[in-house]
């Protein structure tokens, strides 16, 4: 297995994850239910939860322990050495109008399949309501979640791009455009002084920046394990199979959807507008798009996202540490596809019909709603309240979909690291800094 490239690890690591408690369920005394709390687990639920998910929890904390420090120190380096300022509005021109373009791009997809497909007109009024008693509580909590971001002003956004501590938004992954806004600021004023006050700045940052890209190859050594802990606790904790054939049509309209921007319109703009092949792009962003699935978190996979990007496709570090971290935070594919779907079916589950008014009231709700959303698993969910009242569906509805929401949260975040390295990869040809992957492949970069 020592020989095997990293995103073959992860998939074996994956593979036994899934295969290990469906095996263990097999023997009697795990499959055996006990009580904790008020709820009812098997005992090899409460033996994954005690033993198994802590290791993945681990894994996830490492990732998101230097997303941080990593987005600070590659775009400080990064800007640091554009030598003409004027590159960089040009940059961050192309690169909103680009997350802008390919986020309108899935709403669209989402609601022209979510149409033709019609999934919420197979549930039954008793599977309706029995899905609703279900999950009303975790629904509601992400309704009162919605409800304290819908009570703020329209400015609120603009407000909350700028810190009142830096300290202080540096203590969480969800503030993530306060700290890049902060580093941009600081990266400007260092081009602003003169170069031999800079200079020793420089240079400790890029020492840094050395320091955390080695601290990423440790954390990676232990990736498969980590995603082996991850989906096994996901197997565990998944509902009920009944459940989730109720909801197989809505699942089917997500994943189709997700599966054509990865799969077909991702790596047809890739080849169109860089020349490179389906199989290069596959090849150099596979690791990330493996712990996308595991981790559900942007944030998380921000770090392996960057190296793979930069490594193995070849965006220089300039461009990549600074559209990545910024795309890691607004751009949200998968996410605004999958809102245009879930609102889409939860109106059609009431018979709600949407007028083609509604249906671009969600275009353009879903797309400011996923730039909102945090990149954490299931913040999409909160933002897709907001989507909801924007066309007068019941926020109740919410509590329809939270059966396969899991799952469907690590598809979605498959998309949106996939579309940020296709973003990464056309504003790198067009500034000129898009060359051939310095690391061929991961005993490449092992030895490195």
């Amino acid at each position: 297995m020592k020989n095997l490239e990293l995103h073959w690890k992860i998939l074996i690591g994956m593979a036994l994850g899934v295969l290990f408690p469906i095996i263990l369920l097999q023997i009697p005394s795990f499959s055996e239910e006990v009580m904790v709390g008020e709820k009812s687990f098997t005992k090899l639920g409460v033996f994954i939860t005690d033993w198994i998910k802590p290791f993945g929890t681990i894994f996830i904390n490492a990732l998101k322990l230097i997303a941080v420090p990593l987005i600070i120190v590659s775009l400080i380096k990064g800007i640091s050495e554009i030598e003409d300022i004027s590159k960089l509005s040009k940059m961050g021109g192309r690169t909103v109008g680009l997350y802008v373009a390919s986020t309108l791009i899935a709403v669209t997809i989402g609601l022209v399949i979510v149409n033709l497909v019609k999934p919420g007109t197979t549930i039954t009024e008793e599977t309706r309501q029995e899905i609703l008693l279900e999950f009303e509580g975790d629904a509601q909590k992400k309704i009162d979640m919605a409800s304290g971001q819908k009570s703020e002003g329209p400015l609120q956004a603009v407000v909350d791009l700028v810190p009142s501590n830096i300290f202080s938004a540096l203590t969480s992954n969800k503030n993530m455009l306060q700290v890049i806004f902060f580093v941009i600021f600081f990266s400007i004023c260092l081009l602003r002084i003169p170069s031999e006050k800079a200079q020793p700045v420089k240079k400790f940052f890029d020492g840094l920046n050395e320091i955390i890209l080695k601290m990423i190859d440790f954390i990676m050594i232990c990736a498969p394990y980590g995603v082996f802990a991850l989906m096994a606790t996901l197997i565990v904790q998944s509902p009920g199979i009944e459940l989730i054939i109720a909801l197989l049509w809505y699942s089917l309209s997500v994943l189709i959807g997700l599966a054509l921007l990865v799969f077909l319109i991702y790596p047809l703009i890739v080849k169109t507008y860089t020349g490179r092949s389906y199989a290069s792009f596959f090849k150099g962003i596979s690791p990330a798009q493996l712990l996308a699935f595991s981790t559900s978190s942007s944030a998380a996979t921000l770090p392996v996202t960057m190296e793979r990007v930069t490594e193995h496709i070849g965006v220089e570090e300039e461009v990549s540490s600074f559209v990545l971290p910024i795309g890691a935070t607004v751009n949200m594919d998968g996410t605004s596809l999958y809102q245009a779907v879930a609102a889409v079916f939860i109106a059609q589950a009431f018979d709600i019909d949407l007028s083609l008014g509604a249906q671009l009231t969600i275009v353009l709700t879903a797309t400011l709603a996923s730039i909102g959303s945090a990149a954490v698993p299931s913040a999409g969910m909160v933002m897709l309240v907001i989507v909801l009242g924007a066309i007068n569906v019941p926020e109740a509805g919410l509590a329809l979909i939270f059966a396969v929401d899991r799952p469907l949260d690590m598809c979605r975040t498959v998309v949106n690291v996939t579309g940020d390295a296709m973003v990464a990869m056309l504003v790198g040809k067009s500034m000129g800094k898009l060359g051939e992957p310095k690391i061929k492949n991961w005993d490449d970069f092992e030895k490195a």
